[in-house]
């Protein structure tokens, strides 16, 4: 099976729905039984644990108000069985919180930690409301985080301390989250998006362009637990890089600091990017081109979603 990026899929699920408390409508649950099988399944058939690997797979389950306690156990007993990592989206909003507290009787960080969550393999999507006894736990386990500020931007969720955050053990990336809640998934921009939001709320020298790209690199290959392997450009390590060209009208009067140009000035694509020591991206375009025949199909379906809704 060939790749064309690392890709690092998660198996979520969801079996807590409305009936039984849960937020998922009954439609899109499945039972735990279900659920952990094809967990199985999948890990077997599809993960590669090797160094470089093109192909890993992380266990999911989606939300603290979309699974069982039980169904959060088990993935843990699971992913030490087949050493693989665990991921779910945690203390992303007010909402959250207040469901936590009325259905398990501890807020989601404290949670997480009476099912066994709080381990250095597990990252979690946001920490968007989380105080500074969490974050001493979180640290504590050397926990990992996807901080999504473009998602949390536009659901109004709040912002992420992520600067404080910083200055712990904790592992820190860079995700998107999803198309629902971001639109575009474009990486560079939510570096920038990541540098400026932390400004806002801890000041303008809290926060680097390159702090903001040292999370999108060093700090998601971290949360993976791949840093040797990749993130930076050293010998050794996975001929993975992006290239920028900056002598278009945007970058002008920005090349004291090129680095710091490329967040600044919110480039919006890269020029070149190799993985695994093959150019996947020449001039700014795909070099696989039949990738583009897709977009007329995409906003067919889109369009045909919309008029049935």
């Amino acid at each position: 099976m060939l790749f064309r990026s690392r890709f690092h899929p998660c198996r979520g699920s969801m079996s807590l729905s409305k009936k039984d408390g849960g937020l998922p409508p009954d439609s899109v649950v499945q039972t735990e039984d279900e659920i952990l099988s094809d967990c199985q399944r999948v890990i077997e058939r599809y993960h590669d644990p090797s160094r470089f690997s093109m192909l890993r797979v992380a266990l999911a389950p989606c939300s603290p108000f979309s699974v069982t306690a039980d169904l959060m156990r088990q993935s843990t007993v699971l992913a030490d069985e087949y050493n693989v990592l665990l991921h779910t989206h945690l203390a992303e909003t007010m909402d959250e919180e207040e469901f936590c507290l009325q259905s398990f009787g501890a807020r989601p960080v404290d949670y997480m930690e009476e099912l066994g969550w709080l381990r250095d393999d597990a990252w979690f999507a946001h920490l968007v409301h989380v105080n500074e006894g969490d974050i001493a736990k979180l640290s504590a386990a050397k926990s990992g985080l996807a901080h999504c500020p473009s998602s949390n931007m536009t659901l109004g969720s709040g912002i992420a301390p992520v600067v404080p955050m910083e200055k712990t053990s904790m592992r820190i990336g860079i995700g998107v989250d999803g198309s629902a809640s971001n639109d575009t998934s474009n990486m560079i921009r939510e570096v920038r998006q990541a540098m400026l939001l932390q400004r806002v709320r801890y000041g303008a020298e809290s926060f680097s362009a390159r702090d903001a790209l040292y999370l999108a690199t060093m700090g998601g290959a971290s949360v993976l637990h791949r840093e040797d392997e990749i993130g930076s450009i050293e010998v050794g390590k996975a001929a993975d890089l992006i290239t920028f060209d900056l002598s278009g009208i945007e970058y002008a009067g920005a090349q004291s600091d090129q680095l710091a140009a490329i967040v600044h000035c919110g480039a919006e694509h890269v020029d070149t990017a190799m993985v695994n020591g093959e150019i996947r991206v020449r001039d700014g375009r795909l070099v696989d081109e039949s990738l583009y025949r897709l977009i007329g199909r995409h906003n067919e379906i889109s369009r045909r979603l919309i008029s049935g809704a």
